[in-house]
């Protein structure tokens, strides 16, 4: 008599732990706040270098290239879908890429990397907010009052501590951009349940084609004003990296991340945005945290912390 022996125990394979990675939201909610966190160095690095609606278009443009070269079969298989849920789709290319892409930039133009990235904070009270507003989403009177808490911190941030700036009006006009393209991102990111059920190359494709249509009008626009594109190492840089990272991998990431776990849940990873961006822009721009920061970002943790809780 003969007897098998023992089978011997398998050791996870790169593969393994790469699929293992992919399935977990909150490893890819925190990628996707890196990757934004540098895009908003990059977009102050480039600060009257690039034009604004110019690097909004070609970021997508390159994606949407790429994209159907790689994945024009699936994009295919996937059109039926795509096209029965058309308005859905270009709802969410309209918000979450032309105009969100096209305001972000445009406010990098008169505030700070770091003034970005601590408004960015107010995003969770925002997908609160906007989800019951738009989808009868259950609000407690502990979520209201975050978004109070929440809201005196960016009035902080947008005054630069000082009363008399909020009294005069003298707002900063980037940082009143900035807010209000946190609430353009927040509505992309409610809609996000009715996304419909494709691959995630697909939806990045159809969003990358959608965003590029929005946005190059006002590039052409744009480049016929006189403020024109300069092909320099530094403008290939910045678009190779914009195009890749907080475009296609950060947007993929944090689709499948609240596609996990929920928008409401996902929304506080946008806490690591400013985090990662103090480091960043006090590393390569130069730039200082204040005390007008520090105390308008923990109001708004405060807050969004209490906005985050369940109804």
């Amino acid at each position: 008599m003969t007897f098998d022996a023992a089978p011997k125990p398998t050791t996870p394979t790169r593969a393994h732990w790469a699929l293992r990675a992919l399935a977990n939201p909150y490893l890819l909610l925190a990628l996707a706040s890196l990757f934004w966190s540098g895009n908003h160095i990059v977009g102050r690095a480039i600060g009257g270098h690039v034009p604004p609606l110019a690097i909004s278009t070609i970021r997508w443009a390159i994606p949407a290239a790429v994209l159907w070269a790689f994945a024009h079969r699936q994009i295919r298989a996937d059109w039926p879908t795509i096209r029965a849920h058309w308005k859905i789709m270009l709802w969410l290319g309209a918000t979450g890429g032309a105009l969100f892409t096209a305001l972000q930039y445009v406010g990098l133009q008169y505030t700070s990397a770091l003034n970005v990235s601590v408004l960015n904070s107010l995003v969770p009270v925002l997908i609160v907010a906007t989800a019951a507003a738009l989808f009868r989403d259950r609000v407690s009177a502990r979520q209201i009052a975050g978004i109070a808490i929440s809201s005196i911190g960016v009035l902080v941030i947008i005054a630069h501590g000082e009363i008399e700036t909020l009294r005069a009006l003298g707002f900063n006009w980037g940082d009143l951009i900035i807010v209000f393209n946190m609430m353009v991102f927040a509505i992309y990111a409610v809609y996000l349940r009715l996304r419909p059920q494709i691959h995630w190359l697909s939806f990045m494709f159809m969003l990358a084609v959608i965003s590029t249509g929005g946005t190059l009008p006002f590039f052409i626009w744009e480049a016929l004003s006189g403020n024109t594109l300069k092909f320099d190492l530094t403008t290939v840089a910045a678009l190779a990296y914009v195009a890749i990272f907080p475009s296609v991998i950060a947007f993929a990431a944090w689709n499948r991340g609240v596609e996990l776990i929920g928008a409401s849940r996902a929304g506080p990873f946008v806490h690591l945005v400013p985090v990662y961006t103090a480091v960043l822009a006090g590393a390569l721009l130069g730039e200082h945290l204040y005390a007008f920061h520090v105390t308008g970002f923990a109001l708004i943790i405060a807050g969004v912390w209490l906005a985050s809780q369940r109804a």
